[in-house]
């Protein structure tokens, strides 16, 4: 998608983050896009770890997007987060059968792990996955405190 998007927007700066900092200085973004992201990141340290680095790469009053997953409560989802609660130790991560581990999250976690951010808008959202599949979701636009 990196690769796509160089193609399409020559003039934008995407990068693939690969070690635990962003290779950006403090203070030198003015926004920040997380699409589908966090369903990717299991645990809840790695997803503090990212929000932490985003607030530090933010300038102040810069602003962060964040669109993802929500916990489904259809018998289907509830019964594969309840089967890899105890292999991943999170409820609501899960394998699909191409064998990405993905999750999905409580409005309570998402609250949590945004708190330090200003919250400009928040809205649930319902959308269908890669397998076609609807899914509860959310987009959050928050702004970095000062």
């Amino acid at each position: 998608m990196i690769d796509r998007g160089r193609e399409q927007f020559p003039y934008l700066d995407l990068r693939i983050k690969d070690t635990d900092k962003i290779d950006m200085p403090d203070e030198s973004v003015d926004a920040v896009i997380l699409f589908a992201v966090l369903t990717c990141i299991r645990t809840n340290e790695e997803q503090r770890n990212l929000i932490q680095e985003i607030r530090r790469v933010l300038r102040p009053n810069g602003i962060l997007y964040v669109n993802d997953f929500l916990l489904n409560t259809d018998e289907w989802n509830v019964s594969r987060y309840k089967k890899y609660k105890d292999t991943y130790g999170v409820y609501g991560v899960f394998e699909l059968p191409e064998g990405a581990v993905c999750r999905h999250h409580s409005e309570e976690w998402v609250r949590e792990l945004l708190v330090d951010f200003l919250e400009l808008e928040y809205q649930n959202l319902t959308f269908a996955t890669m397998n076609g599949h609807k899914s509860n979701g959310f987009y959050f636009i928050g702004a970095r405190d000062v």
